[in-house]
């Protein structure tokens, strides 16, 4: 998981940016009851923590693989040049293999653009918004899969190469690049982004899954499967579909 630690540069105001970071991995459900653990490590207290997250439900315009009415949704925020989320959208196109086509799980993509880490990364989240509002759901995928395949995360991507992308998934590259510079596409960005830092997100990727009115965050770019005694989302995902 990459930190945020420092996102002025992004016009997020000093008193929400949370120092610190989450423990890698960690999980822990949300409701107002109670706290299900399940033995894997929670953040220490006083670690910025939040008791509760609030994001958007599905939003009719989000960027969604699987069943809008799915009994789980896996809200992923990502910055497009994190090499955790890169080998996460490996995991999560896993997920969605088994669990996607039994209407079950479904996996929505939002933007959390770590500009003190990765100055790339707003302009590639906002070429991803292009794609979509171009050429819609589907083209949004091919963007973003396409995106992640080729950067060598950690800036590495040559920014010449998004008209290139939007023209191997056939979109019109004119039309591409006057949308990059649409001021809309940038607020949908910004939205995303401070949406994630408002909820507790502290790196990438920052998962929310909703299930049954509930909000469960996971931190990190986890594996599919476990991992050394560590949970991977496959059987996270079982653990919250069997509540």
């Amino acid at each position: 998981m990459e930190n945020n630690t420092n996102q002025n540069s992004y016009a997020v105001p000093v008193a929400i940016v949370i120092a610190g970071a989450l423990i890698a991995g960690a999980l822990y459900f949300v409701s107002t009851q109670s706290k299900v653990t399940s033995g894997i490590q929670l953040p220490q207290a006083g670690s910025a923590a939040q008791e509760r997250v609030d994001i958007r439900g599905v939003q009719a315009d989000d960027h969604i693989i699987g069943n809008p009415n799915a009994d789980l949704v896996i809200v992923e925020f990502s910055d497009t040049e994190c090499p955790f989320c890169a080998r996460f959208h490996t995991t999560m196109q896993q997920v969605m293999d088994e669990f996607g086509e039994s209407g079950k799980v479904a996996w929505v993509y939002r933007n959390f653009p770590l500009t003190s880490l990765h100055s790339k990364a707003v302009p590639e989240a906002i070429a991803l918004e292009c794609a979509a509002e171009l050429g819609g759901n589907d083209s949004f995928w091919e963007y973003t899969n396409m995106l992640y395949k080729n950067t060598p995360s950690n800036d590495g991507l040559d920014l010449a190469k998004l008209p290139e992308f939007a023209a191997a998934v056939g979109l019109d590259v004119d039309a591409f690049n006057t949308c990059r510079q649409d001021e809309k596409i940038a607020a949908r960005v910004q939205e995303d982004f401070d949406e994630a830092v408002a909820s507790g997100g502290q790196g990438t990727p920052y998962n929310v899954l909703l299930y049954k009115g509930q909000q469960i965050p996971v931190e990190g770019g986890l594996p599919y499967e476990d991992t050394n005694g560590n949970p991977g989302m496959k059987s996270i995902i079982e653990q919250v579909l069997a509540q």
